[in-house]
């Protein structure tokens, strides 16, 4: 069968646009696309059959059903040939059963979604297997595209370089000068991406790449961009996969230019349209206090929205004041009865440690997630009973510098709650002994106190 899927504007101006055009906004308002998929044709599947379809390609070897992406391509690009699929067989993320720190915060179920298990350490692979494997197919059919670039500040630009580079196809990003960790600026130059430092924050990166890909053959790859929604939506069909088609209760998000929160939405509602589920979970958008622009017009019923210069945050990749995504995202929210909650920085790092206390090993935007989580919990917005999931959008092996540099008491205005340092002792057994046996005691003593808090 022949699935479908278009380019359409998310306001409902008449038109349709192939998804191989360069076209990233509606020509008659403005607004952003959206991809659009022919749901009488997905409907001649059933259900049932749509899920066990899935559920045998999943984690296959048959090429290329067995990432987490294109095993469910008829949902996502149905028209890109096989053979110009990029793919590093991304999803298929594993879930985080959090049992202790669910039990520390008097959570029964929740579980955490580590995105950031991927091949370049972030969600961000998902759409981008997507975009580039459709670049490489107009390439195919003779289009003239120079490069293809996006702004950044981290992820993306990792994301894209790697798969160009698997393409074998030019990457340009525009990163932010000195706002980004070094592990996030190595990923692109590794991967041969043309590298460009701007003096200015990733609103101003956005501003310039958009203007420059406009004038020039330069695919822009940004999440304005609905492809790479496409493949970002897949993770909420895999949840709900892993859990045997259940839907949880509550998803707590981290949202900075808010592709992700319309991406999560998105998913749910196909599964929706197609039968497969019956009830759509209630999602949460978390935001830094210091980057907030989405949480500020929520306080306000979503009736304005104002763009603000967004502050330094440790959450860097969330440090957005005017996201691009915002009318999707906010969609998104009110059909999922939707709250926007914010956290400090305090809070944030804290988060971040409390849980890899646990055995976690969080970014700093999951820590942002999980404040949100312990402050809807405190308020009794969510219910001790009710399953949560949490999506880690990144590895904490990208954030080294902000995890060492919160044990080590290195982070301005940050009093570091759960710090763990080496301790230096002499190699000799009595030192070692009591050390052992004075620390072990303080730290049962932490953990207390760590409960109570």
């Amino acid at each position: 069968m022949e699935y479908k899927a278009w380019f359409q504007c998310i306001s409902n101006c008449e038109g349709k646009y192939e998804l191989n055009e360069v076209i990233y906004n509606c020509p008659k308002c403005g607004d952003l696309l959206e991809v659009r998929h022919d749901l009488n044709k997905l409907k001649k599947k059933s259900a049932w059959q749509w899920m066990k379809l899935f559920d045998d390609r999943y984690r296959r070897g048959e090429w290329p059903y067995g990432s987490g992406v294109w095993g469910k391509k008829e949902m996502v690009c149905p028209g890109l040939e096989n053979q110009n699929i990029v793919s590093m067989y991304e999803g298929s993320s594993n879930l985080f059963w959090a049992e202790r720190l669910g039990k520390e915060i008097g959570l029964e179920d929740l579980w955490v979604k580590q995105c950031g298990n991927s091949h370049t350490g972030s969600f961000k692979d998902l759409g981008m297997t997507v975009l580039v494997s459709m670049v490489k197919q107009m390439i195919s059919e003779g289009k003239k595209i120079t490069a293809v670039a996006c702004a950044s500040t981290g992820d993306t630009s990792a994301a894209l370089a790697a798969y160009c580079a698997a393409a074998g196809i030019q990457s340009i990003v525009f990163l932010p000068k000195n706002k980004v960790s070094n592990a996030q600026l190595i990923q692109p130059i590794a991967n041969g991406a043309m590298t460009l430092s701007l003096d200015t924050d990733f609103d101003g990166c956005m501003k310039i790449v958009q203007e420059i890909c406009r004038k020039n053959n330069i695919y822009l790859a940004n999440s304005m961009n609905s492809l790479r929604v496409e493949g970002q939506k897949t993770v909420s069909i895999e949840l709900v996969q892993q859990f045997d088609w259940e839907v949880p209760d509550w998803i707590i998000i981290p949202g900075g230019n808010l592709g992700n929160v319309s991406a999560l939405g998105k998913g749910f509602l196909l599964m929706r349209d197609l039968w497969m589920i019956k009830k759509l979970p209630r999602i949460v958008c978390a935001q830094a206090e210091m980057a907030n622009p989405l949480y500020q017009s929520y306080l306000k019923g979503f009736e304005e929205f104002k763009p603000i210069h967004a502050k330094k945050t440790l959450a860097s990749a969330i440090q957005i004041g005017n996201p691009v995504s915002f009318k999707k995202a906010v969609k998104v929210l009110k059909e999922f009865n939707g709250i926007v909650e914010q956290a400090s920085e305090q809070e944030l790092a804290d988060a971040a440690a409390k849980g890899d206390w646990t055995g976690l090993f969080n970014c700093p935007h999951t820590g942002v997630a999980l404040a949100v989580l312990f402050k809807l919990l405190k308020k009794k917005v969510i219910a001790p009973h009710e399953r949560v999931i949490v999506i880690s959008t990144a590895h904490g092996l990208k954030f080294t510098e902000f995890k060492l540099k919160y044990h080590e008491s290195r982070l301005k205005n940050i009093t570091p709650h759960y710090a763990n340092l080496p301790i230096e002792v002499p190699a000799k057994y009595d030192a070692v002994r009591d050390t052992l046996f004075r620390e072990l005691e303080k730290k049962d003593k932490r953990r207390k106190k760590s409960l109570q808090r």
